[in-house]
């Protein structure tokens, strides 16, 4: 069996193995961690709560995920990503559940809280097992395989949600049920997922001797160019330039990205009076936007694959997310319906930019010390989820009008797509170019 035919049949394999599984763990996380913004339709009117409570009870989520994502990839390395994925899935399960007892503010920043301690380091110990698996050059390709999820959660989330709004079982309103049924299904994939995945390419029983003996020789080849450039420990990571400035140019990105998807249900309002859609009807329209969002994903990350470049595609997409989501605003007036149109395109450009930005921190850094950087990137970045969410609750309530929150919004993101193309250094693209290339571009 020749070297290009391993390739493709080991590349097949993996991809069809590990992707779906981790696509649908993936999604089910997106989802409870977002379905907030449906249940806020009818649990802020139950509960009495303002935008700026709901607003920093959904960011809230976010900072109990920054102070547990750094250890929790640190654990992960020591026993395993196939029990600390598992362990996660369930735990947050749980949590999330529970959040049907919340009657009061500081139940619901509690609960929300414990959710990211128990959801914190599940994305990049995906995004680290994941490139232990695959070639550097089918890094941004795999990466977005999975990271599909996020609009798939949304765009699978927003009809179903709104349907589980309009249930009444047990004496319970419907975004308590929504909470329950949409929990459940993590308990069961966390179960799986500790049968299913394995934690080394060399217990990997469902890829043939000759398969697994190619991979380990070409990821331990990949991870050598990449200490020939500079080797990293775990502690290091923490220091570095690129590793830093990707966490500042992240944080800015989420602030814009979370800001909006948290909201946008309730922004959304304003379409549902114009149009006289049912509520049923918007979590459609929501849905088709999410899923031209996740077309536009797998786009952009097939063609960063393909030019071999990271940064700019990731500064263009923010661009044109920041530009979309400032132009929704004055054209808001004009028309609700055109509005939507381009928050459809600024969500395109923010889901875009995924899969490009996360292919740069392995293409750099290796073994454990990748899995810190990554968890470093996330956990920073993600603060951005605490405060954007809030910021737009509060200026919700000081204005009366979502308009002012929407352009704070964009402006982040403008940003943050500055931040990555002037002062990161690493395209993404080093260790493909110091490689040798012998692979067929498109292997599935």
């Amino acid at each position: 069996m020749n070297e290009l035919h391993i390739e493709r049949s080991t590349t097949r394999k993996v991809t069809l193995r590990l992707l779906p599984f981790l696509f649908l763990c993936f999604t089910i996380s997106i989802l409870d961690r977002v379905n907030i913004g449906f249940a806020a339709l009818q649990m802020n009117q139950d509960l009495g709560f303002s935008d700026a409570v709901y607003g920093l009870g959904a960011g809230i989520f976010f900072v109990g995920y920054f102070l547990l994502e750094v250890p929790g990839s640190a654990m992960m390395a020591r026993i395993g990503a196939r029990k600390w994925i598992s362990r996660i899935m369930v735990s947050w399960a749980l949590i999330a559940i529970a959040m049907v007892f919340v009657k009061s503010p500081w139940q619901f920043y509690t609960a929300r809280f414990l959710l990211g301690v128990a959801e914190a380091s599940f994305y990049p110990c995906m995004v680290h097992y994941l490139s232990g698996f695959f070639q550097s050059k089918h890094h941004a390709k795999a990466i977005a395989g999975f990271m599909i999820a996020i609009p798939a959660a949304n765009a699978i989330g927003a009809p179903i949600s709104t349907y589980l709004l309009q249930i009444t079982w047990l004496g319970m309103a419907g975004w308590q049920w929504l909470f329950i049924l949409e929990a459940l299904p993590a308990i069961v994939l966390g179960i799986i997922c500790y049968f299913y995945l394995t934690d080394r390419i060399e217990d990997a029983t469902w890829l043939t001797h000759e398969e697994r003996k190619w991979l380990i020789d070409v990821t331990t080849k990949e991870a050598a160019a990449k200490q020939k450039v500079k080797h990293y420990t775990f502690m290091q990571v923490f220091r570095d330039r690129d590793v830093l400035i990707l966490s500042a140019g992240y944080l800015f990105w989420m602030f814009g990205y979370y800001g909006i998807n948290m909201f946008l249900p309730s922004i959304s309002q304003g379409l549902r009076e114009e149009t006289s859609l049912s509520l049923q009807g918007m979590g459609w329209v929501l849905g088709g936007m999410y899923l031209i969002a996740m077309v536009v994903m797998y786009l952009v990350g097939k063609s960063s694959d393909r030019t071999n470049e990271r940064k700019y595609h990731v500064a263009g997409c923010l661009g044109v997310s920041a530009v979309a989501m400032m132009i929704s605003v004055l054209v808001s007036d004009v028309s609700v319906i055109v509005s939507f149109v381009f928050l459809t395109i600024s969500l395109c450009g923010a889901f875009g930019a995924y899969s490009p930005f996360w292919a740069i921190p392995p293409s750099f850094i290796t073994g454990t010390a990748a899995g810190g950087a990554i968890a470093l990137i996330n956990s920073i970045g993600n603060l951005g989820g605490f405060f954007g969410p809030y910021v737009v609750g509060y200026i919700r309530d000081a204005t009366g009008s979502y308009k002012l929150s929407l352009l704070t919004l964009g402006i982040s993101l403008i940003i943050s797509a500055f931040v990555i193309v002037v002062f990161v250094r690493r395209t993404g693209g080093k260790v493909e170019q110091q490689a040798p290339q012998t692979a067929l571009e498109k292997v599935v």
